[in-house]
């Protein structure tokens, strides 16, 4: 036991960082229970992209063991890497259902823009895009994404349907699906509210179990129906990424996408985790940083070849830290459960798209905090975040919303006689933007 502690010390330098085994052990059951949603979650608007669930639901745990142990033994942060909400929904309503692309070339978009994510980590040009953007765009770029989100949650619950005169409306709420998703979003809700930890996991089971009662779900008949020894088969995705197909599609249109969303989502999960783990010094200076990024994007390339979407850090790895995680002992825990979570693949399967519905809307919900970071005072700084924000779910499409965004920025300020505020990766981005819009239409 002496011996594993020792180790354990040399790794994870516990005792520098004012932790214990126990405390991390804890920590990352914690942050576990809070992530676990994304196991439901995932495979489900995977196979709306038409990738067999069960390979969805095997390529969603083992990338996420893979890249949070990377984490963990790499970058020794606290942090849990998992399929990124808002890229799994451009990849599935966007790149494969907009775009009529295939998964395998949806795939080999991922593998590329971890490629140009790894570049960028290591080039140093990550930090000039970021500046480059302002922080009006990268605000109403999350709480666009959110929008997204929670309007493919009422979708695929039936809460809100197609309409021909108005396009949308409200669906039949006293039909099972969409009665069961608005409780289960209540239900889910009120625990949110109440800080129970592992709220979202907890009401896509009740809303789960309340189906069965409602006789929408199958009953599951016995033990095999829940948990079963035999490993979900990935190979129906693995290493089945297609990325010539990627590249002849077109590097801008759906590759930039995902790199640009990654980088400004996984880089301000990261800036406000450390900085709640005290694992930033008074310089605002992050150690390790470089290589928590390096593990994002190599979790990405990882990802692609599991057959899962984009990776990144999640923000329900604060559960763990609340609970005094400040090593990559907590993330390795995390992996370890995600991998012992394979028995249980039978039970995800029976999990319907209703009863993980409310998860994506509360999601959509908590994105939106960001709105309130957003100056809408000045006209050259709101309308472009107004447009980013509302052109992701009016278009569905997350790409859409980053070139209305950055197209009206950079020629509003122009006309507006403030054209020193446009740097020239603004420009040369809108100017692209602008390109691709013209080839869809040629």
């Amino acid at each position: 036991m002496a011996a594993k502690q020792d180790t354990l010390e040399r790794i994870f330098k516990l005792t520098e960082k004012g932790t214990t085994v126990k405390t991390e052990l804890l920590a990352g059951l914690t942050t576990f229970v809070a992530l676990a949603y994304i196991i439901f979650v995932n495979p489900n608007i995977l196979a709306d992209a038409g990738i067999p669930k069960e390979a969805a639901i095997a390529s969603t745990i083992y990338a996420t063991a893979v890249a949070t142990a990377l984490m963990a033994l790499w970058a020794n942060f606290p942090i849990a890497v998992a399929p990124g909400m808002g890229l799994n929904a451009f990849f599935a309503y966007y790149v494969v259902g907009a775009l009529h692309l295939s998964w395998q070339v949806a795939l080999g978009a991922v593998f590329l823009s971890g490629i140009l994510f790894l570049i960028l980590t290591f080039g140093g040009i990550r930090q000039a895009i970021i500046k480059a953007v302002p922080m009006n765009l990268k605000c109403a770029i999350g709480v666009g994404i959110g929008l997204f989100i929670a309007f493919i949650g009422l979708k695929n619950s039936g809460i809100i349907v197609a309409n021909k005169a108005t396009f949308v409306s409200v669906g039949n709420l006293t039909a099972p699906e969409p009665l069961l998703a608005f409780i289960g979003l209540i239900i889910t809700a009120a625990l949110m509210a109440r800080s129970v930890k592992g709220s979202i996991l907890i009401g896509i089971l009740v809303t789960t179990i309340l189906g069965m009662l409602f006789g929408v779900v199958p009953v599951p008949k016995g033990i095999g129906d829940i948990m079963s020894f035999k490993l979900p088969d990935v190979s129906p995705t693995f290493m089945q990424l297609d990325v010539r197909g990627a590249w002849e599609y077109g590097i801008f249109s759906i590759i930039f996408t995902f790199t640009i969303v990654e980088l400004f989502d996984n880089m301000g999960t990261l800036i406000g985790l450390t900085r709640k783990a005290k694992l930033m010094d008074d310089k605002g200076e992050i150690q390790n940083l470089d290589k928590a990024l390096t593990t994002d994007a190599v979790g990405t390339v990882i990802s692609a070849g599991f057959g899962t979407s984009t990776v990144t850090s999640y923000i329900e790895s604060a559960a763990g830290i609340a609970e005094g995680g400040k090593t990559g002992l907590t993330s390795l825990t995390v992996a370890a459960l995600f991998l012992i979570s394979l028995v249980f693949a039978p039970l995800v399967g029976i999990v319907p798209g209703f009863a993980t519905a409310p998860a994506l809307i509360l999601v959509g919900a908590l994105m939106m905090a960001e709105i309130a970071h957003v100056s809408f005072s000045d006209f050259t700084e709101g309308i472009p975040a107004f447009l980013t924000i509302i052109m992701m779910p009016l278009t569905f499409s997350i790409a859409n919303g980053f070139a209305f965004g950055f197209i009206s920025y950079t020629f509003i300020k122009t006309i507006a006689g403030r054209a020193k505020d446009v740097s020239l990766i603004m420009w040369l981005v809108s100017l692209a933007f602008l390109a691709n819009f013209y080839m869809r239409l040629h």
